[in-house]
């Protein structure tokens, strides 16, 4: 999505896209001043029985700006990202990051897997991946 396209989300998809209506009421009862968390999303798609996928696009048709990534890269108001890279990973973790990456990069499934594998936050993945200069990419709700 190009930078003049910020904030029109509903462009990635076809025009005519549509959307499932209890899915539609869920997120809009759940939006506040145009946005909707990362983790509400989440919890809207387990709910329903939506993959994180279908729900993301629902929410880019809705135009619905997603905020607080639970990997810590973006929504966060100016700073936009607030994860800091660690300053220790384990050769356990870093072995799991690196046979999980795929085209130079590691999904943000693939990183919440880590993260259950491990019993340990997104954001703690997030954060080896910053240390080790790997992005995450792309993001299960397609926001970036």
């Amino acid at each position: 999505m190009a930078h003049e396209d910020k904030g029109k989300y509903y462009k990635k998809h076809p025009q005519n896209s549509e959307i499932d209506d209890d899915l539609k009421k869920e997120i809009l009862e759940q939006v506040k001043n145009n946005s909707i968390s990362c983790k509400k999303a989440e919890e809207i798609a387990e709910k329903l029985g939506f993959s994180l996928g279908e729900t993301g696009r629902a929410i880019d048709i809705l135009n619905i700006n997603i905020t607080k990534c639970q990997l810590g890269l973006f929504g966060y108001g100016e700073t936009k990202k607030i994860v800091q890279p660690a300053k220790e990973v384990t050769p356990e973790l870093k072995e799991s990051i690196a046979s999980a990456m795929e085209n130079e990069r590691l999904s943000c499934a693939a990183a919440w897997e880590i993260a259950e594998k491990f019993n340990i936050s997104r954001m703690k993945v997030a954060s080896a991946c910053e240390a080790m200069n790997m992005k995450i990419k792309p993001c299960q709700l397609g926001a970036f």
